[in-house]
């Protein structure tokens, strides 16, 4: 996966290069300068600092790893936050941009970055995120690197903006989610119909606690769980119009109409996932290079989907390249299908994906931001 966000100490991170926060002048700084100082060895790694002399912010400069495990230390000068109008972005942009040039230079493969600006310095961190996010997924369509966004704790990564609040609340919102079990809606538009199948996690029948029930229990908890068995089936065949509303919302994206005539939809009825997967990528003019860098997967597994047409990749695969390819839901929902897969409304992680897809935001980098702050699987190999 070329970008990953974890959660970590950057000093106990293996990569190429380690980015440091660096200190403007020849000193050690606090955070995360300070640590990875004590890390590497810090009279050895103070003597390479001094051999670079002062730093503008913005910059960036090489030095030996030491005692991290990288070869190298990469030192940027990041912004102190004045409110934002003393191009503070366009400096944060500039270290993420010079430190990926300055490691491709030395031909790493890998490197690692902390949110620079974030600490000490006081940049906003949803917007220093963005900046990130933006400056390294602009950087993998052109190269080849592995790249890690290293979050040490929770309260250090922040999300925000509009769509990760209407995500949040459709979250949160679990009174939604007690789903039928198996709910099948036809959508017609002008010339297509489109059928989607939800499936509910299993039903949670009340458990019996305590002692064992007394002569009669027996038939008083049967008669419960039957109750409670009646109550749920009637359930399931009343779909109120909030449910109606909420799944339309988050899982129906406007039906296409296809270019193609029932004969030639008969002949790609029977399509495999790997037909289905290039018929897309042909029809839409691109390249393989270019699918799966926006699909965030590496190119061993995408070779491997080319060469065997039998091949079955994982569900965040599959979304992956849906993503990176702008399907519509329609078309998502039947290239998984293909792949013997399907989307859940009782997974967070389905629902996020879901409703990016719906709401056309098809920056990969970017859904794996919201997933992560879900502590969701991120999409991609």
């Amino acid at each position: 996966m070329p970008l990953n966000i974890i959660r970590n100490d950057i000093t106990r991170v293996s990569a190429d290069a380690i980015v440091n926060t660096a200190n403007p002048m020849v000193a050690v700084g606090a955070g995360v300068d300070q640590s990875i100082y004590e890390a590497a060895g810090f009279e050895q790694l103070l003597a390479e600092r001094a051999k670079i002399g002062p730093m503008e912010p913005g910059q960036a400069a090489v030095t030996p790893a030491f005692g991290l495990d990288a070869k190298y230390i990469i030192h940027t000068v990041g912004p102190a936050w004045r409110g934002g109008d003393y191009r503070e972005r366009e400096t944060v942009a500039s270290c993420y941009r010079r430190s990926l040039q300055l490691a491709a230079e030395l031909d790493c493969a890998s490197i690692a970055f902390p949110l620079i600006s974030t600490g000490t310095y006081g940049f906003p961190k949803d917007e220093a995120l963005r900046i990130a996010v933006s400056e390294i997924s602009s950087f993998l369509l052109d190269h080849e690197m592995m790249v890690y966004m290293v979050v040490y704790s929770r309260e250090a990564f922040v999300v925000s903006g509009r769509i990760f609040s209407d995500i949040k609340s459709y979250i949160e919102d679990r009174d939604v989610r007690e789903r039928p079990r198996d709910i099948r809606r036809t959508a017609f538009a002008d010339r297509s119909v489109a059928e989607y199948s939800l499936y509910n996690a299993p039903e949670m029948l009340p458990k019996a606690s305590g002692p064992s029930p007394k002569k009669g229990g027996g038939r008083k908890l049967f008669g419960r769980l039957k109750e409670e068995r009646e109550r749920k089936r009637k359930e399931e065949l009343e779909i109120d119009a909030d449910f109606e509303s909420a799944v339309t919302d988050v899982y129906l994206a406007p039906t296409a109409s296809f270019d193609w005539d029932l004969e030639q939809y008969l002949e790609q009825h029977g399509e495999s996932f790997q037909q289905m997967l290039f018929r897309h990528i042909d029809r839409r003019g691109l390249t393989d290079p270019q699918v799966y860098k926006k699909a965030n997967i590496d190119r061993k597994l995408f070779s491997k989907i080319r060469s065997n047409e039998n091949y079955m990749p994982s569900k965040k695969t599959v979304l992956a390249l849906a993503i990176a390819l702008e399907l519509n839901m329609d078309e998502t929902l039947d290239l998984l299908r293909r792949a013997g897969l399907a989307l859940s409304p009782a997974s967070d992680f389905d629902l996020i994906v879901g409703y990016c897809i719906n709401h056309k935001v098809y920056n990969i980098f970017e859904i794996n931001t919201y997933l992560f702050e879900y502590d969701q699987p991120l999409l991609g190999a």
